[in-house]
């Protein structure tokens, strides 16, 4: 049975994104553009293997999601499955899908006749009528409530072939913005929550984890491009975060400098065409690109402002952590502890906004339910 406690244990089974071919982009007419896209493609699966040798070099199972069968619909393309984690995260033995999010926003949004009601939830769906629900799993190859999300359900079989439990529907919940430490539980808020959402949200979770102290930082998106607690006592954080104090008591935090924001300029010049959503750098003021990518891929990409630099980490042990690159700063805190990062490029992490935390999920990591804050559990549900 797979199972996840820390973060840090040493992990044995891992799941890698994968984005579509160079001969997908076939469709974009205007020549330049499209060998563009199809160089994208190239370097961002060589960039994918390379990722997928390191963790095999450190003796990790490698799981890769599908892509879609139909990747086509009403208009648009569906997103690949890039950043797995985003949607899906193993607490204990339990494995979680959290497919609410895309399912309303790029699933039923987009084939919905006029007449058919409004869905918000995986619930409200699987209450529509039964002949609303065959069309769309039969006709647009949607989901329903056997098959949510058909890139991943191999992976999904996988997990339960291994005697996990699995979870779907919580929105509050994923990968991305949880931080799983032993006996403590820290997640992330959304971006714009308000405080009615966040204790509606704490109540949920406390329902759901009722043998872990839980926590939620008002990180204001995926707390994994926020902070990140590499090892007891570490947390690599950007510079505008709140004190750690209450939270992390005695932990040393390491603030990344300011400069940061400098790697990625150009894209803060480009930012009032597009809305902050992506960066293809030395194509910032191309308007042909910037046509195509906001008629076409506007929906498979985040936020650059969540993805700066390497708080976005994958710990493969406790002496090891992957990171996309370097930085004078968190590699001599890193070294304080023991710990060796490995550079692994991603070429077009801006673009994709998915950082090394992002585009993997792990799904079994060695070791069992520890306790780091035993001092500290009145804490609980802060």
């Amino acid at each position: 049975m797979y199972s996840v406690f820390q973060h840090w244990d040493p992990l044995k089974t891992c799941i890698v994104g994968r984005s579509y071919p160079p001969e997908f982009y076939s469709w974009i007419k205007e020549s330049r553009v499209r060998k563009l896209f199809e160089k994208i493609a190239e370097e961002t699966e060589e960039d994918f293997q390379n990722i997928i040798k390191k963790l095999e070099s450190f003796g990790v199972e490698v799981l890769r999601p599908e892509l879609p069968n139909h990747p086509y619909n009403n208009g648009r393309y569906i997103r690949p499955p890039m950043t797995p984690r985003d949607h899906m995260i193993m607490i204990g033995n339990t494995f979680y899908e959290n497919w609410s999010t895309n399912f309303n926003k790029l699933n039923y949004v987009d084939i919905k006749d006029s007449s058919w009601p409004d869905c918000n939830s995986w619930d409200e769906f699987n209450n529509l009528p039964a002949w609303i629900k065959n069309e769309c799993i039969e006709v647009f190859n949607f989901g329903g409530v056997q098959k949510k999300h058909s890139e991943y359900d191999q992976i999904v079989s996988h997990i339960l072939k291994q005697g996990n439990t699995v979870k779907t529907g919580a929105t509050y919940l994923n990968g991305a913005n949880t931080a799983r430490l032993g006996k403590d539980l820290f997640i992330g808020t959304n971006p714009g929550q308000s405080h009615f959402d966040i204790e509606k949200d704490r109540k949920h979770i406390n329902s759901e984890f009722i043998n872990t102290r839980n926590h939620i930082i008002d990180t204001q998106g995926h707390s994994d491009s926020t902070y990140c607690p590499v090892c007891p006592g570490l947390i690599i954080s950007l510079c505008d975060i709140s004190n750690y104090s209450d939270t992390f008591p005695d932990w040393e935090v390491v603030y990344l400098p300011d400069q940061s924001w400098e790697k990625v300029k150009p894209f803060l010049d480009l930012k009032s065409k597009n809305g902050g959503k992506w960066w293809i750098p030395g194509f910032e003021y191309d308007s042909k690109v910037i046509e195509t990518v906001e008629s076409w891929l506007c929906d498979w990409v985040g936020y650059v402002e969540e993805t700066v630099f390497d708080v976005n980490m994958l710990i493969v042990d406790p002496k090891n952590v992957i990171v996309f690159n370097h930085n004078d700063k968190v590699f001599e805190a890193l070294e304080r502890y023991g710990i060796t990062p490995h550079v692994v490029p991603f070429r077009h992490r801006y673009f994709w906004d998915g950082g090394i935390h992002c585009i993997t999920a792990d799904l079994d990591r060695e070791g069992v339910q520890q306790d780091f804050f035993k001092q500290n559990s009145k804490q609980n549900s802060k």
